[in-house]
Parts: structure tokens; C-alpha cells; sequence
């Protein structure tokens, strides 16, 4: 349960390689016409760098900032180097976006946790489908026949406005 939700959350969980950047990436802009306000949340499984060695923010927490926050008139980036290595908590992560600006927040990843989540499934990556083990899963978008049979909505992955249409129905 995602006690720090202030706003409608909506995940798309599928094995690495399926597809669900390039989807979003679909997704956004179709929400975004629609003027919904989109927040994400991206679960990385390896480090990661959003700035560039050279550059000042780099620099200084590469000299040992434990937070390096950078901020103009366009954006804003806060980096936390945590010193516990354990997994990313989505419930806390919740805390760290103005939902208040926000329609809606989609997540990539973190498919292990209880929350709304859309299903990818494409048999050409050979891995078994989540939704029967996930009582979380509201609904599979896939762009072959399902394994199993089962109630949940099947969309087209291959199809953002028809993904779009329900994620509005769904949870707007």
C-alpha cells in the first residue's frame, strides 16, 4: 500500500528488455495533450549518473557531498548518495515529488511492490508472465496470445492511445 500516493499511481512492470521505457516515452506526451500533469518514477537495478564528470554537481559530489543539489530557472536535480545500499523504497520516493503539480505518476519498474501496475508481456523475451502471481497487475498489454487465460483487460502494446484511454478510465 502506498500510504504517501496523493495522486493517482499507476506502474508498468515487465522483465528488463520488454519495452517499457519506449512506451512511456509514447505515453507522456498523449497524457500530457490530454493536460494531465505527469510525474515518473524510474527504478534503476545499477548506479547511475544523471550529471557528467567535468561538470560543477559532479565534481562536488564526486569530492563528497552526500546531497548535491543543482538548481536554475528551467529545473531543478537533487543527487543523494545513500550510504545504506538497500533497495529503493517507492512509498518514500512518493514523498520527494510535489504531487500537488502533478495529474498523475506513472511508474517504470518496482514490480515487486503492491500498487496499480499494467503488465508488458511479450513471449519473444522468453520469461514467464507476471499477472498470474500478481494480484496488483490491472492489466496486460502484450502484442502476442497470452500464455494463460485471464479476466484483466489485454490491451495492445503497441497501441499508447488505446494504454492512454484506459489508465484515464482506470484511475482519472
Amino acid at each position: 500500500m502506498l500510504k504517501n500516493r496523493q495522486k493517482p499511481v499507476i506502474g508498468f512492470a515487465a522483465f528488463s528488455g520488454t519495452g517499457k521505457t519506449t512506451l512511456l516515452k509514447q505515453i507522456i506526451p498523449l497524457l500530457r495533450g490530454k493536460g494531465i500533469r505527469v510525474g515518473v518514477i524510474k527504478h534503476a537495478h545499477h548506479s547511475f549518473e544523471i550529471d557528467k564528470p567535468g561538470k560543477d554537481s559532479y565534481e562536488l559530489r564526486m569530492a563528497g557531498a552526500s546531497q548535491m543539489l543543482i538548481a536554475s530557472a528551467q529545473r531543478e536535480a537533487l543527487v543523494v548518495e545513500k550510504e545504506n545500499r538497500c533497495e529503493a523504497d517507492l512509498n518514500r520516493l512518493l514523498e520527494k515529488l510535489d504531487q500537488d503539480s502533478l495529474d498523475i505518476i506513472l511508474v517504470e519498474g518496482f514490480k515487486d511492490e503492491a500498487f496499480a501496475k499494467i503488465e508488458l508481456y511479450r513471449a519473444a523475451m522468453g520469461k514467464p508472465p507476471l499477472y498470474p502471481g500478481d494480484a496488483n497487475i490491472i492489466a496486460v498489454a502484450t502484442d502476442c496470445e497470452l500464455p494463460q487465460a485471464t479476466h484483466l483487460p489485454v490491451l495492445n502494446i503497441n497501441a499508447a492511445d488505446q494504454i492512454v484511454d484506459f489508465v484515464c478510465r482506470s484511475l482519472m
